[in-house]
């Protein structure tokens, strides 16, 4: 691995004098192994977050993991079998995703979902999961991309508070799944009032069906024979995640919450520790500077690496107001606690989430814990992948922890993680156009960051190749400063409405550097 872990001592010094000198009453434990939680937090992890939960008063979030089940019993039906879940009613829910077994594994087919809203008990229509999610990933052979509890996985999507579900999984090439396939379990609601599923697509390559099955084209001669069905991974689950409400802001870290049986974690408190250059112990957000103030700040964190034309004239944007972890409510014990660097940030990837754009702003912190959730506990990866994340509003927040001045190695661009950052907008940008404001939140983002580096946001940078789709590994390539994730790895992200918005915000954000 290029990057290197961070030292302990200052930050193990920090959390020593911010923890009290009582030791806490239940020890943090390690991250779970993927998937193993099936039901609640206390899986996780032990103490007051489990016992507050089985007095009903959870913070923490939860994981359902699910197996899903052929939908078909039919012995003579040839090739693999589509696979899901029957309606039923599940615990409160608001994002989803389907894991497999294997990560190397490619999901070669349709996921789509249906879930009952819980205000309303509505019922939605079908809706698409994106299943191409493992261009988002620690790059091969690193210590982060081998680790065994790594999963495969499709992109989570956000869904809103259900507490029912749906779920079909048809491997490509075979037939769709006829509508009330399946046999719901027993205890569950087989047929629940609400919207009806959405009618399946008609078949668009110029074939009709004859009353026997016999597929024809238009002009009346047999059709080519379908190709046969892909097999689907092995160990299929869906997950259905509860990403648990932010705990309160107003406590000081190393003291007791009130009401809780223990004190801030170290986790925590280191989790903090590493934006002390730039923001209070325990704060809720970095606040945003002006010019001035920036320049000096720069000096103040990376002087002695700038040269003197640097120091006379700096290029970086003014420092945007930014979300911490501890602002949108993460649970630092999920993540693994030591924290991972790589050299310097040469270019930023811009990235979207894929979890849809229908969430308000103010449900925008809920959205990034689940997903946080999702790649910790459900994925198996070391912490989210993402280093900040932007929302419609034009929010910003921190994502991987380690400081958000600091060079922290992500997993975001897979072959591409290594002297650079990610950023990723929440939603799904392929037909949707992106915000002015989500746009604007990128623009200052990278104009501060990329300046802390020296880094053009108009120029070329070359970065080494980890090993992906379209670069072999080893091989140096030339990249826009600002690129989209597509440019790294045969992707569809981030979505061609926000893609074609790059230019734009490469613009901006040299004007914000005063370039």
């Amino acid at each position: 691995m290029r990057g290197f872990l961070a030292s302990s001592i200052g930050v193990t010094c920090a959390a020593a004098l911010a923890l009290p000198l009582t030791p806490p009453a239940v020890a943090a434990t390690a991250r779970p192994a993927p998937g193993a939680e099936a039901a609640t937090s206390a899986a996780l992890s032990a103490g007051p977050s489990a016992r507050r939960e089985s007095t009903g008063q959870s913070t923490a979030g939860s994981t359902q993991s699910l197996p899903l089940v052929p939908l078909t019993r039919d012995r003579a039906v040839d090739g693999p079998a589509a696979q899901g879940l029957a309606r039923r009613t599940v615990r409160p829910f608001s994002l989803v995703g389907v894991v497999w077994d294997d990560p190397a594994a490619e999901l070669h087919g349709r996921v789509q979902i249906r879930t009952r809203e819980v205000a309303t008990g509505v019922w939605s229509g079908w809706q698409d999961v994106e299943t191409h999610n493992a261009d988002h990933a620690a790059d091969p052979d690193t210590e982060e991309g081998a680790d065994g509890r790594l999963r495969g996985a499709t992109a989570p999507l956000w869904v809103g508070a259900s507490n029912g579900v749906e779920l079909r999984v048809v491997p490509e090439g075979a037939e769709p799944v006829p509508e009330g396939t399946g046999t719901a379990p027993k205890g569950t609601d087989p047929a629940p009032a609400g919207a009806d599923p959405a009618p399946e697509k008609t078949p668009a390559d110029g074939t009709s069906t004859a009353a026997d099955g016999t597929a024809t084209a238009t002009d009346g001669t047999p059709a080519a024979a379908p190709a046969a069905a892909a097999p689907l991974p092995t160990g299929l689950r869906l997950e259905l995640v509860d990403p648990g409400e932010a705990a309160p802001q107003d406590e000081t870290l190393g003291a007791a919450r009130p009401g809780a049986l223990q004190p801030e974690t170290a986790d925590a408190v280191a989790g903090s520790t590493v934006n002390a250059d730039v923001a209070a112990l325990s704060a809720a957000e970095i606040p945003a500077l002006g010019r001035a103030e920036t320049e000096r700040e720069l000096l103040t964190l990376r002087g002695s690496e700038l040269t003197a034309a640097q120091k006379a004239k700096p290029y970086i944007g003014p420092r945007p107001r930014i979300v911490t972890r501890r602002g949108w409510g993460a649970n630092e014990r999920w993540r693994e606690s030591r924290f991972v660097y790589t050299s310097k940030v040469k270019a930023a990837f811009v990235h979207h989430t894929a979890t849809g754009s229908k969430y308000t702003c103010a449900q925008a912190p809920s959205v990034i814990r689940g997903i946080y959730r999702y790649h910790v506990v459900s994925m198996g990866w070391r912490d989210i992948g993402y280093n900040f994340l932007v929302d419609k509003c034009g929010n910003i927040y921190e994502g991987r922890a380690g400081g958000v001045a600091k060079a922290v190695l992500g997993a975001h661009t897979r072959g591409f993680n290594t002297n650079s950052m990610g950023i990723a907008v929440l939603g799904s940008y392929g037909s949707t156009k992106p915000s002015k404001s989500a746009l604007k939140a990128v623009a200052r983002l990278t104009a501060w960051k990329l300046g802390l580096y020296g880094a053009n946001p108009r120029g070329k940078t070359y970065l080494t190749s980890g090993g992906g789709n379209l670069y072999r590994k080893g091989k140096n390539v030339r990249l826009n400063v600002i690129s989209g994730h597509r440019d790294g790895f045969s992707t569809e992200c981030p979505g061609l409405q926000l893609y074609r918005k790059l230019g734009s915000a490469r613009s901006t954000a040299a004007r914000y550097q005063g370039r």
